[in-house]
């Protein structure tokens, strides 16, 4: 009985091995709903991500919120709670994003979040400390937007977003960036993103006569109001964010999109972009895995989450010495080894992450885009 105690005593103070190691991450999405034309690529990519890094095996475990922050909530409980996760990839939306950051902070789970609002991991702080961010931040698109205006001659702009932080964070963003630069800002709307409607708020950006419209919106909810802007005879050129990256954005609105400018990662005009760049045979690599599994290109919002198991896949290897999967130990090694990694090269961008910056993208992550003959198009700046 001695013996078998003192076994067991030794077994515990030995270091695990890493071949019996199972870590665990949750994955939320809104597949369903709105903004599905951003969940189902990032859904989809899950089956295209790591199931083993160095001698340990990787589960994924998702869950669908439907765009709905109130199973946002219940699902980031039942992922810590239930599945015991190590980190957590999404959610697809901004609203969610933010709805499950109280939850995050307090469990010390390692949050990758695939939306594009900058102060769901800004400033770093007790709370977003445990957030990292895999999609272009809010003032690094909007700089190339603002920086195309200036050299268009557009000295006065129409905004409408959506009401809720989307839409306010990229007001504020836009706001102090076209200030700066001499624009106005003459006329400022918002709309909910399951509205059929928005016929009253373009009206009252058309009596304001802007040179132009910047829409903050996301997928195929933004196509409303450039469409009803068209119908209505706007002449003025129209400017998106980088959440209409998709073809199903040029599918709905067809030819009332045309002409339309944006700034996004390199992936969604990759025929136009050099062979030497190096964002572009990552991007390529995933997307030929993407297209050999569900026979089609994939959106670029699907490349958030495959950056997300890259940065994982660099950083999982540091945490795994450091302690076992499924403890807090583990998920703060984790963090730590996520907040160390430089130069990972994804389908987005490069990634440098740092104590004070957790998105670590710079100009790389972007090109300015258009519209032209139903297509993405580089545009150049």
């Amino acid at each position: 009985m001695r013996k078998k105690v003192a076994c067991l005593v030794l077994a515990c103070l030995l270091p695990f091995s890493a071949a019996s190691a199972q870590v665990k991450i949750g994955l939320m999405v809104s597949a369903t709903g709105p903004t599905l034309a951003i969940g189902i690529p990032q859904r989809n990519t899950a089956a295209l991500l790591p199931t083993r890094v160095g001698d340990a095996s990787v589960e994924y475990i998702q869950l669908e919120d439907g765009g709905d922050t109130t199973r946002a909530v219940q699902n980031a409980k039942k992922l810590i709670g239930e599945n015991n996760i190590d980190a957590l990839i999404g959610p697809s939306t901004t609203p969610n994003a933010f709805a499950i950051l109280d939850i995050i902070a307090e469990a010390k789970v390692p949050l990758l979040a695939t939306v594009g609002t900058q102060s769901v991991a800004e400033p770093v702080d007790a709370k977003k400390r445990w957030v990292f961010k895999t999609t272009q931040n809010d003032d690094l698109i909007a700089a190339a937007l603002v920086k195309h205006m200036t050299k268009d001659g557009v000295r006065t702009v129409g905004f409408i977003g959506f009401n809720d932080p989307y839409g306010e964070n990229w007001y504020k963003v836009f706001g102090a960036l076209a200030e700066k630069s001499g624009i106005r800002i003459v006329a400022s709307e918002r709309y909910a993103r399951a509205d059929q409607s928005v016929t009253g708020q373009t009206l009252k950006l058309m009596v304001a006569r802007p040179d132009a419209i910047l829409i903050a919106a996301v997928g195929g909810p933004a196509v409303l109001p450039q469409a009803t802007l068209f119908d209505q005879g706007y002449k003025g050129r129209i400017y998106q964010t980088h959440a209409v990256a998709t073809d199903d954005f040029i599918r709905l609105g067809r030819e009332k999109v045309e002409g339309t400018v944006l700034a996004a990662g390199s992936m969604l005009v990759i025929d136009d972009i050099a062979d030497a760049d190096p964002i572009k045979q990552v991007a390529l690599a995933y997307i030929r895995a993407y297209e050999k599994q569900f026979g089609q290109k994939p959106a670029t919002f699907g490349a958030n989450t495959y950056d997300a198991g890259l940065i994982l896949q660099r950083a999982l290897p540091a945490a795994l010495k450091a302690a076992r999967p499924g403890t807090e130990a583990f998920r703060s090694a984790l963090r730590d080894a996520i907040e160390r990694e430089r130069d990972v090269i994804g389908c987005q961008g490069v990634f440098n992450m740092s104590p004070t910056n957790h998105n670590g993208m710079d100009e790389r992550a972007r090109v300015l885009v258009t519209v032209q003959d139903g297509r993405f198009r580089l545009l150049p700046e």
